[in-house]
């Protein structure tokens, strides 16, 4: 009876253990119909009642700081504030800031604490009426220890004007409330890659996500695609690669997001930061811009892998091998070169077994060699003939600790599929 090896695959996944959770379909679907072009943002219900887009995105970018102070005074989570600013930025892609003689525009402030006060339901993060309204108070007037009384008309303005605009904010956009703002996936992304100990990159990409929400970025990308373009500004800035998988995908493919994509939105934010009026009115161009179309094979914040898959030398089984073509020589060619330094194996692997059993063994990527006494979850199997009367093993040969089996001539296997001595 032959004596069957298993022969563990080599598994080159550096992230076995790990697994990136799929986008659900419905909020992808309910999200691709709130995103527009860069055209269509500069056609906003504003814009065309005469407010430069300039100063739109200035309103827009104060509605969403009068969203992370107050929400910073009740101590709400960043995840409730994130949907907030997406509620707001729907809002006014229907809604117009402009006063018109006919018609009144709503105020960016107003639907701020509006927007801040629905998520906090859908989020479940919900605060007290009496809470955000004062919150609410101190934050407009800048004065955060300021008295406000339930009974002053500053608090009933504001809680009457958040009632009332809740049900025009539902209205707006169209009810839909089930978001996924992008810090999961972005720590998913950074977990998956063993990077959530990396202090440095993780709080460069999560400040990239808390700048966004300052933007229209959410109008204009997925949170997924937002998520990925965190990752790949925070690993440029960082100086931080990412591994192939083990079939030699990218990491943008394996997060499911085109790296087209995540350079628009890299390119996008950077215009943001080099026109923010915290630079002091200083000329453009300090930041890093990378094409759109650029190349994908060379991007800096890939890694490409390699190494050797079990299966064929030629790759038509499946497996891949080293872009070197020193390491895609067959078996055959590398036993010639180290075979006067081999010696043959008796009674089993390395002299240890008497009986002919042979070790586990399992590829070495390095030179494609069967490394003794090695297991691994994947396991490949090997018939080895251990009928012959001295026990050894033919066609195979050992060096150090290595074993290496060569493929018996064809002329040498005999009908029944046992090797002719």
């Amino acid at each position: 009876m032959p004596v069957v090896t298993e022969i563990p695959a080599s598994d080159s996944s550096t992230h076995a253990h790990q697994s990136l959770s799929l986008p659900n379909e419905l909020l992808l679907l309910a999200e691709s119909q709130w995103l527009f072009t860069e055209a269509e943002l500069l056609r906003t219900p504003s814009v065309l009642d005469g407010l430069s887009p300039e100063k739109e995105s200035e309103n827009r970018g104060k509605g969403v700081n009068f969203i992370l102070q107050v929400g910073i005074m009740l101590k709400l989570p960043q995840i409730t504030l994130a949907t907030a600013s997406v509620f707001l930025h729907r809002f006014f892609m229907r809604h117009s800031m402009v006063d018109l003689p006919n018609r009144p525009g709503f105020h960016y402030y107003s639907m701020a604490a509006t927007s801040l006060f629905l998520a906090t339901k859908v989020e479940e993060n919900c605060r007290k009426m009496k809470e955000l309204v004062v919150a609410c108070v101190r934050v407009a007037q800048k004065d955060p220890k300021k008295a406000v009384d339930d009974q002053d008309k500053e608090y009933w303005r504001w809680k009457d004007n958040i009632l009332h605009n809740e049900d025009l904010l539902l209205e707006a956009i169209c009810f839909d409330l089930s978001l996924e703002p992008p810090y999961k996936t972005l720590f998913e992304l950074l977990v998956f890659f063993g990077e959530e100990n990396n202090k440095r990159l993780r709080n460069a990409a999560w400040a990239f996500v808390n700048d966004s929400c300052l933007t229209m970025l959410c109008l204009l990308f997925p949170s997924r695609t937002i998520a990925a373009s965190a990752l790949y500004a925070a690993a440029k800035h960082c100086d931080v690669s990412f591994p192939d998988d083990e079939y030699r995908r990218p990491w943008w493919d394996v997060a499911g997001v085109e790296l087209r994509s995540i350079r628009k939105a890299c390119n996008f934010m950077a215009g943001v930061y080099e026109n923010t009026p915290l630079r002091g009115g200083r000329d453009g161009g300090v930041y890093e811009r990378t094409p759109n179309e650029g190349d994908e094979a060379n991007a800096k914040t890939r890694r490409k892998t390699e190494g050797v898959m079990i299966g064929d030398d030629s790759g038509e089984s499946g497996g891949w091998s080293a872009s070197d073509p020193e390491k895609r020589n067959s078996k055959r060619e590398r036993q010639d070169d180290i075979e006067d330094e081999h010696m043959p194996i008796a009674n089993g692997v390395n002299g240890n077994h008497s009986n002919g059993d042979v070790e586990p063994t399992t590829v070495n990527e390095s030179n494609g060699n069967l490394a003794a006494g090695d297991t691994q979850p994947k396991r490949q199997k090997l018939e080895v003939d251990g009928g012959q009367p001295n026990g050894d093993i033919s066609h195979s040969e050992v060096v150090g600790d290595t074993v290496a089996i060569a493929d018996p001539p064809v002329d040498d296997v005999s009908e029944e599929g046992e090797v002719e001595s």
